[in-house]
């Protein structure tokens, strides 16, 4: 039961992840000004690479 949880858990972080790499400039729209929306974009985009390659791992090493 503990193993289905916790990979639900990467699932759901791989989730997230992904939606932050693609909607990135959509998101930063939304909540920044005009003048630092690049470098919003890049920081979610990084953030969302990270969160997917530690929900990737968390699911592939869950034994």
């Amino acid at each position: 039961m503990f193993q289905i949880i916790i990979k639900l858990v990467a699932v759901v972080l791989l989730l997230i992840g992904v939606i932050l790499i693609y909607d990135a400039r959509i998101i930063t729209k939304n909540f920044f000004g005009f003048g630092d929306q690049n470098e919003a974009t890049s920081g979610l985009k990084i953030l969302g690479f990270i969160i997917t390659i530690i929900g990737g791992l968390i699911f592939y090493f869950n034994l």
